[in-house]
């Protein structure tokens, strides 16, 4: 009687590639910004001790809360493969409106609330002209960019806009520290990254605009209404850039003709550091917030160990460019290993 045929044994090596692929999954997209992040701080720290003092290290969130702020904002438009180059001047624009209305004597609580209603109705008038026009949001705004500077310089005269009610519980507000440690309007920043995280991740609008930021003729297809999610970006970063701008005039009582006007590049860096590519599709909002403080860091750095200010600029444009190169390729790598798991399942 023949001998019965033992089943051939099974190939060793693909369960453990398949389950090795998830275990490197298994970690957030934004691991590399947060040791990125660390590695700076321990590197400064080890410079100059100082900095890593509670009051020092708290004051980096509150020293990256303004362009935090904004690069919230702006992950939004990068996911649908927009950039809003206007995002500055509508910041200031929006300040020296609620800054005007509270000189004219209007309650300041209100003043805030219609800055942050009019950075909305510029989002919307950009938002607008992209869709009726049919013109790319970046070329938009390259004019609007313009137009809401020279319209701010036009209401504010040229000269800083100081509203009257510094006694105000709005403005003794923003200079509160909680513990004595926190500042309010870094309290505010992360509050307000939880709730947009929470919009882009676990809402239909933020489906709709990572599909739209994926395929747009996909998205189209299958229903969703491509100019109005354009429109409702577009007036969410006006809304959060009149936000930005209602907080910088709470925390420093005053907005200047200037201030705003060299944010764009911070914004994007804080954007494309945090891991949102440019081709869209996809975006992190905690890792914009990681961006921002990565900048910070690195501005704050460079003060305290005595090097020329005008450095941060090069860094931040060095910093850029290495984090776009890595974020190609990581993204490589994670098509390979998607490769990979697909073939051995």
């Amino acid at each position: 009687m023949p001998p019965a045929e033992t089943a051939p044994a099974p190939e060793p090596s693909a369960a453990p590639t398949v389950h090795a692929g998830r275990r490197r999954r298994s970690l957030p997209d934004e691991t590399g910004v947060i040791v990125a992040l660390v590695v700076l701080v321990v590197i400064v720290g080890l410079l100059r001790p100082t900095f890593l003092q509670p009051a020092t290290l708290f004051q980096q969130l509150s020293g990256a809360a303004i362009i935090g702020i904004l690069a919230l904002g702006m992950v939004f438009v990068v996911v649908i493969r927009d950039i809003d180059l206007s995002v500055g001047w509508m910041f200031n624009f929006a300040a020296v409106i609620a800054a005007t209305s509270m000189v004219a004597g209007l309650d300041p609580f209100l003043g805030a609330l219609v800055g942050v209603a009019f950075g909305g109705l510029l989002g919307l008038i950009n938002g607008v002209l992209a869709v009726r026009l049919r013109i790319p949001v970046i070329i938009v705004t390259l004019g609007t960019f313009s137009a809401f500077r020279g319209l701010s310089l036009v209401v504010n005269e040229s000269r800083a806009v100081v509203p009257p009610q510094k006694d105000h519980l709005f403005f003794e507000l923003m200079q509160v520290k909680v513990f004595g440690l926190i500042p309010m309007i870094a309290i505010i920043f992360v509050v307000l990254a939880v709730l947009l995280h929470i919009l882009l991740q676990r809402t239909r609008f933020g489906y709709r605009v990572q599909a739209m930021g994926s395929n747009p003729d996909a998205a189209r297809l299958a229903g969703i209404p491509i100019d109005r999610t354009r429109i409702q970006v577009l007036v969410l970063m006006g809304l959060v850039a009149g936000l930005a701008g209602s907080l910088f005039l709470g925390f420093r009582q005053a907005i200047d003709p200037v201030t705003g006007g060299d944010y764009l590049l911070p914004v994007v860096a804080a954007v494309i550091i945090g891991g949102t590519p440019l081709s869209g599709g996809r975006g992190t909002i905690l890792g914009a917030v990681i961006g921002a403080l990565i900048i910070q860091v690195i501005t704050t750095g460079i003060l305290f160990l005595g090097v020329d200010v005008k450095w941060s600029t090069f860094v931040t444009g060095a910093v850029i460019i290495v984090a776009v190169a890595v974020d190609q390729l990581v993204r490589r790598q994670r098509e390979r290993r998607q490769r990979t798991i697909t073939d051995a399942l």
